[in-house]
């Protein structure tokens, strides 16, 4: 088991990660985008970099920070997380047993543009599995999403379903995995329903019965997570107390997906308050 699991492998990630480490702690970051920073090519407001550097080259210095202290980073998708001895980090790369996690996977996804989505979110329309799949239980529903964090919302929700079905909204599937789910890879024109959802139109004029789709479009976001554990979120972003710890007891959450200034600086420091806190919360809780 690990002491602190950092989501994220950006500024707020990793330097969230170097403070715990040096606090003690076993500590591993699990990511698979560095978001914002990534599209940098130039940063010149930084503390303490004379040369102009791009965000990729910052964010390749990091980890060579983080590595030269011993830090475990792997390069992965997270899909969810859940509980079991403490909690359990779902990855494409495994599950991981954390005593507490850190997220900080930057500013959350917007929901889906289609028509007939926004009118019928809560009404059919949902963007958490572990949320609303029971009420779910025995109906034929549909997954929305390309990938793995759609593959596993999918196997979550199958345990309910009569019928899970994946539309990848014309892209190509890329969820890694055994399964038995139909893939509909057209692309989707409409969603159907006034006051509930009854099911999807494609653009090739194909018709789909649905009581139920849930949205799992890309990578799952700092909101997905917070809302499957009943973490508060305001104003789509994650509330956190002075510590950088939300209210659940060991989780922690820094950088853009808890809003503020959204800027390299910030996030490093928010980092840095919530790798400590986290240690200092192992520590106490032993």
């Amino acid at each position: 088991m690990y002491d602190v699991v950092v989501i994220g492998k950006g500024p707020a990630g990793v330097s969230a990660a170097i403070y715990a480490i040096r606090s003690g702690m076993k500590t591993l970051v699990i990511g698979s985008g560095v978001g914002m920073l990534s599209m940098a090519k130039e940063v010149e407001n930084y503390y303490g970099i004379e040369e102009v550097l791009s965000g990729s080259e910052i964010q390749q210095i990091g980890e060579r920070q983080l590595a030269n202290l011993g830090g475990e980073l792997i390069n992965a998708e997270v899909t969810g997380i859940g509980f079991g001895q403490a909690y359990i980090v779902n990855s494409t790369a495994g599950d991981f047993d954390a005593k507490t996690v850190i997220i900080a996977v930057g500013k959350s996804r917007r929901g889906i543009r289609l028509p007939g989505a926004a009118e019928l979110e809560g009404k059919g329309v949902s963007y958490c599995a572990v949320c609303d799949g029971f009420f779910y239980k025995g109906k034929n529903i549909g997954v929305l999403g390309d990938g793995d964090y759609a593959l596993h919302e999918a196997q979550h929700l199958a345990g309910f379903a009569e019928k899970v079905t994946i539309f990848t909204n014309g892209k190509a599937f890329t969820g890694e995995g055994e399964h038995n789910f139909e893939i509909i890879d057209g692309a989707v024109e409409r969603l159907l329903g006034e006051d509930v959802l009854t099911g999807l139109t494609l653009k090739d004029g194909n018709k789909y019965e649905l009581e139920g789709l849930f949205v799992a479009v890309g990578q799952a976001s700092a909101a997905d997570f917070a809302q499957k554990l009943g973490i508060e979120v305001v104003n789509g972003n994650i509330k956190v107390d002075e510590n950088g710890m939300t209210n659940m007891p060991g989780i922690f959450a820094a950088g853009d997906c808890i809003g503020g200034l959204y800027q390299m600086s910030t996030a490093v420091g928010e980092g840095a308050v919530a790798g400590q806190r986290a240690a200092e919360y192992v520590k106490k809780n032993k």
